[in-house]
């Protein structure tokens, strides 16, 4: 009979199967106080994904997944869907293990990640956003792939879930891990990770108003697609979550809560002045919550927090500030 293996095992399995293909990313510790004055009593740790392979910590669950393929599928190929991040870690990590890769993005998809995507060896297929999931799927069937979902992939999250395992080596104890979320795969893996080896300490997730599909199904009590997407966070805007990622929600995570998009800007203009790091709208968002108020934490606490990915341009990062 074939052994069970636990929501940890599969996280800690990851960070075996990926060691010496991605970066070992840095931890900043920085008292709460040097940041803002709203946050005196805080010490903070981030997570600088923006020094990951492509950027962000995407690279993580797709080299777990492309790891898990046999010869054959690899010949076949992979296919993804991605507005970006997902696109770019695709692309690169097909590149390295020899894999044809094809990214289905929306026309509305940044032309900086679009050119990125290419350059980094993958084909790239443009549609409407209303047509992402077709064209996906699709394009899938046609050429025979493996499918690389960004994020409701169990072996996808529990790559992404590296980084908590990472978070609680270099801060065994925190008390409160803030996380980016979009699709929820990152806020899916680092839950796991955590609330396994320190059930005491608090999970949140973050979402930008404009884009808040998981916030929207936790309080209809079941998964919501998004009509509408309106966020400067494009990395933090699929219309909708997944099966897989949202059960490991509702199991983890004790929170997820909204920010608008001047509190995002706040947060990466105060990480580029305070911390001296680039980051885009999406890795800013976690900190955003923290300067909010909104993660329910206190005084003397120590808060890990996402900067999930420094994929922003000049000329967009002058926009923003």
């Amino acid at each position: 009979m074939m052994a069970v293996v636990t929501h940890l095992e599969a996280v800690q399995a990851a960070q075996r199967t990926i060691a010496g293909k991605i970066e070992r990313t840095p931890a900043r510790k920085i008292s709460g106080a040097d940041l803002d004055p709203r946050l005196e009593g805080l010490e903070l740790v981030f997570k600088c994904e923006m020094f990951q392979k492509t950027g962000s910590f995407k690279i993580r669950g797709v080299l777990n997944k492309l790891a898990s393929l046999s010869a054959e599928e690899k010949a076949r190929g992979v296919v993804a869907m991605s507005s970006g991040n997902h696109a770019q870690a695709v692309a690169y990590g097909a590149r390295l293990e020899g894999v044809p890769a094809v990214v289905v993005m929306p026309t509305y998809a940044v032309q900086y990640k679009i050119d990125a995507t290419r350059a980094l060896g993958a084909e790239v297929v443009l549609c409407d956003a209303q047509e992402l999931l077709a064209t996906y799927a699709r394009t899938v069937d046609e050429r025979q792939a493996t499918a690389v979902h960004p994020f409701d992939d169990p072996l996808v999250f529990s790559g992404a879930g590296t980084l908590g395992l990472e978070m609680l080596e270099d801060a065994p104890d925190l008390d409160a891990v803030v996380v980016c979320t979009g699709g929820g795969g990152l806020l899916s893996g680092v839950a796991t990770a955590v609330k396994n080896l320190k059930p005491d300490a608090r999970v949140v997730g973050v979402e930008p108003e404009g884009a808040c599909a998981i916030r929207k199904s936790l309080d209809a009590g079941s998964m919501v697609t998004l009509d509408l997407l309106d966020t400067i966070a494009d990395g933090l805007a699929p219309p909708f979550t997944g099966e897989n990622v949202f059960a490991r929600v509702r199991q983890y995570v004790d929170d997820v809560v909204l920010v608008s998009d001047d509190e995002i800007r706040e947060a990466v203009r105060l990480v580029v002045e305070r911390l001296r790091l680039v980051v885009e709208p999406s890795g800013g968002a976690a900190l955003a919550a923290v300067l909010a108020g909104r993660v329910g934490v206190a005084r003397g606490q120590t808060v890990a927090v996402t900067l999930s990915g420094g994929n922003v341009t000049a000329e967009r990062l002058k926009q923003m500030l």
